[in-house]
């Protein structure tokens, strides 16, 4: 039953790496949070410091990565991070980052599930409550579209398809995600963009800290990374690491097979949304609970809060 309750990190694990668009220095310390905390960020190089919640209602922006925060203060590529978390079960941790963007590393998910192994998780005195969904929902965006489907586990089905003859047409279909799966096939695929976009970024004053070494970058035929890609299909696994990390704004571990076709973050935000604003389709379950029975009419179930 360990898995039926929330999970934290043992110690503090912290590391340094460069901020994508800023091209600085940015360090990273993730700590123990008590039951019920959820995943929280702290922008320790503000005083006094500024915290939010990985939560949907702070997301601020979707463009290029996905940024929380206010009208004020904002911490921007946290979806690798979350995504990690999320992979590897943890339900409760305080983020500590000293800066407005999260560090890029190698551009995946695998230094931060190297942290998490290395801090090392424990169980926590509070069940695991699920988003478990009961009817379809679902976002269109011209040839783009999203949806969640009723499932017995989380289940993940997506395609990406790129008139581009490095990337083409992928599929991705996982039947689960434990967290041994996520941490070899899963998380180690690396961003990607198009020279010409990334050029256009850096004449911008943005993608500072951006190069070969933490994304895979394509110019008009073929991947420029001298090593190659990780996986023949590192694109739509990536696409994949992104849509977890998305979801994982809904502040509880999804119950749904998820369906994705051209994702990118904005659809996937879009998605979310969609699911908060349709509680009627879902309900928040803790397991050994009987689930309440759905009907046609809306049903009295109970709001997305804070995990």
């Amino acid at each position: 039953m360990l898995k039926d309750v929330e999970h934290t990190l043992t110690s503090r694990v912290c590391c340094t790496g460069i901020g994508l668009h800023s091209g600085k220095p940015v360090n990273l310390v993730l700590r123990p949070a008590a039951a019920g905390t959820g995943i929280l960020f702290v922008r320790s190089d503000l005083e006094p410091n500024v915290c939010f919640p990985a939560r949907a209602e702070w997301v601020v922006d979707t463009l290029l990565a996905t940024t929380l925060g206010s009208a004020d203060v904002r911490l921007s590529t946290v979806e690798h991070l979350i995504a990690a978390l999320r992979g590897m079960g943890v339900d409760n941790c305080t983020v500590e980052v000293s800066g407005p963007e999260l560090p890029i590393m190698d551009g995946s998910a695998a230094p931060f599930v190297y942290l998490i192994q290395q801090a090392g998780l424990r169980s926590q005195r509070r069940m695991r409550r699920r988003l478990v969904v009961h009817r379809p929902i679902e976002v269109r965006d011209g040839n783009r579209w999203a949806r969640v489907l009723p499932s017995r586990s989380f289940k993940i089905s997506m395609t990406i398809d790129y008139p581009h003859p490095a990337i083409g047409r992928q599929s991705l279909q996982a039947s689960s995600m434990p967290p041994a799966y996520f941490a070899r096939e899963i998380a180690p695929a690396r961003t990607f963009g198009f020279l010409k976009d990334v050029q256009a970024l850096q004449t911008r004053g943005l993608a500072r800290g951006g190069s070969l070494q933490n994304a895979i970058v394509v110019d008009d035929t073929r991947v420029l990374n001298r090593e190659g890609l990780r996986f023949p299909d590192e694109f739509v696994r990536h696409k994949v690491l992104d849509l977890i990390g998305d979801l994982a704004l809904l502040g509880l571990p999804l119950q749904a097979h998820v369906k994705a076709m051209r994702g990118g973050h904005a659809l996937y935000q879009a998605l979310v949304a969609e699911i908060r604003a349709n509680p009627s389709c879902w309900t928040v379950e803790v397991p050994g609970e009987a689930a309440p029975e759905l009907s046609e009419r809306r049903a009295r179930v109970p709001r997305l809060i804070p995990a």
